[in-house]
């Protein structure tokens, strides 16, 4: 998923040398976490691959990449049916993603990029008769318990409204609500329900990236304790193909690997590190209290400062949300993978780029498949040559 909103608008498509001779498969959000694995997994697999970007935005995550690009904003239905034109399978990552409440514009920005973006997808694609459309959607867009929140989640349970809930986790939710209204329409769309990735590839950083990163120089000093389900990066692109490929239009599914807290994460951050883990644990609800006053003042006065505890992400914290991925599981052959491994292709990805320079780090040594760090290495250096050329 893209950190920013899609932005820019382009009346073309840019080739490169195509993997094959079939139709491209489009992936929108290349540049966010889960599209750039996707990407990779898609070439790997041989399959010919066309990425929609943002002409402003950073190209790293394609940097070197054998991909056709088209540049557009999907808030511009015009743009978008342009980069769709001869497509065959769509996969659309492209999200803004945010824990904040921020202010009007924040909210909007998320309506137009999240909503209108998809429905436009959606309609481009259906247009183009570009097939199935694969939707990214949000764990937090799913319904829990309410008695007990910590009980595993399901895809048959519903949004529940009433609560507290951030602009973020509304927009997903009317998200899966243009994915239906695409279905009635008669257009095959399925939905690949994500939960909290952890892997390689994150050129962004994304939250945990960062998180991850900012421990590994020694700067997290305290903790909030809770727990959350995350998801390998190998997992969600996974779960993303046996979609496309298995998944009955007007379904989703959900993709975890394992349920984790806090202090477990943080953990296996100081086994791949070497670095000290913090010892002081904050109580939630006085995070809670700080959070909500530094994020009212920050999202009003310095809205591009990062916000890591934002009372939003205490509050899935605290739910101990647990994933069910028993329908993926039956209907698909998911099969999870570990989220240690994760944590080590994650350290290794940010370890090789140079983003973790701290000398009392320890390099990767994680060969849970022989693999993790040389494609590390292998995705920097192919960023760095394609910058550089």
């Amino acid at each position: 998923m893209l950190d920013d909103p899609v932005a820019l608008k382009s009346k073309k498509v840019e080739d490169s040398p195509p993997a094959s001779s079939a139709a491209p498969v489009l992936v929108t959000g290349s540049s966010g976490h889960v599209g750039a694995n996707l990407v990779r997994r898609l070439l790997d697999d041989g399959v010919r691959v066309r990425v929609l970007l943002r002409r402003e935005s950073p190209s790293e995550s394609v940097a070197g990449l054998d991909v056709e690009r088209a540049y557009a904003d999907i808030r511009d239905l015009d743009a978008t049916r342009r980069a769709l034109e001869g497509c065959q399978g769509v996969y659309h990552c492209a999200a803004k993603v945010s824990t904040i409440d921020g202010n009007r514009a924040h909210k909007r920005e998320l309506f137009e990029c999240n909503v209108l973006g998809t429905r436009n997808v959606l309609q481009a694609a259906r247009e183009a008769q570009a097939g199935r459309v694969v939707v990214t959607g949000s764990f937090s867009a799913v319904g829990y318990h309410l008695d007990d929140p910590s009980a595993p989640s399901d895809e048959s349970m519903q949004f529940y409204p009433m609560d507290r809930t951030m602009p973020y986790e509304r927009t997903k939710v009317l998200t899966e609500h243009e994915c239906l209204r695409a279905v009635a329409a008669g257009q095959d769309v399925v939905i690949a329900t994500c939960c909290a990735v952890v892997g390689g590839a994150d050129f962004g950083p994304s939250r945990l990236g960062r998180t991850l990163c900012d421990y590994s120089h020694g700067k997290l000093h305290a903790y909030v304790d809770g727990g959350f389900a995350f998801v390998a990066a190998r997992d969600i692109v996974q779960g993303h193909l046996l979609c496309m490929e298995k998944g009955r239009t007007g379904q989703k599914y959900i993709f975890a690997t394992e349920y984790k807290t806090i202090s477990e994460i943080i953990d296996l951050y100081e086994e791949v590190s070497g670095v000290p883990r913090p010892n002081r644990r904050m109580p939630a609800p006085l995070m809670y209290v700080f959070s909500e006053v530094a994020s009212f003042y920050l999202s009003r006065f310095h809205p591009k400062f990062p916000q890591r505890f934002t009372p939003g992400a205490i509050r899935l914290l605290q739910q101990r949300r647990h994933a069910d991925t028993g329908k993926a599981q039956r209907e698909l052959g998911y099969q999870p993978t570990s989220i240690r491994a994760a944590v080590h292709e994650a350290y290794a990805f940010h370890y090789q780029r140079n983003a973790i320079r701290n000398p009392a780090a320890k390099q990767p040594n994680w060969n849970g498949d022989g693999a993790d760090s040389a494609r590390a290495q292998e995705e920097v250096g192919m960023a760095t040559d394609a910058q550089s050329s």
